[in-house]
């Protein structure tokens, strides 16, 4: 994965509803991010590259910093502090992953996808 700033828009697996969308900063295998309602950090590491295709993983943990206004939104975190690991492939600017948040003794799956947008 290529160092910069990548917009992440995330889709819930399994019949859960839910989505999200924000930005990342993936730097030398640390990355920070978040949108409008929830920040996240963690690390990631890049496994086989072939040119500029390639496989990484990584784990990181989010937390909300601002509640909904809409009170027929149900957060799926409901304010939890949640951690989350994840697996993909990238090519050139562009990135596809899947993954599991863990939320409480619930686990929810994902599917992201991740596009380069600047230097960072």
């Amino acid at each position: 994965m290529r160092n910069g700033l990548y917009s992440i828009h995330i889709h819930m697996l399994d019949g859960v509803r839910g989505r999200d969308s924000g930005v990342l900063i993936l730097k030398d295998g640390q990355l920070v991010g978040g949108g409008p309602y929830f920040w996240s950090v963690g690390r990631y590491s890049v496994g086989q590259v072939s040119g500029n295709d390639g496989t990484w993983k990584g784990e990181l943990v989010t937390n909300q910093h601002t509640p909904f206004d809409d009170p027929f939104v149900r957060p799926l975190f409901a304010g939890q502090e949640v951690s989350t690991g994840f697996s993909g492939k990238f090519s050139g600017g562009a990135s596809e992953v899947f993954g599991t948040t863990l939320v409480g003794t619930r686990s929810l799956s994902f599917h992201a996808v991740l596009k380069w947008l600047a230097e960072g």
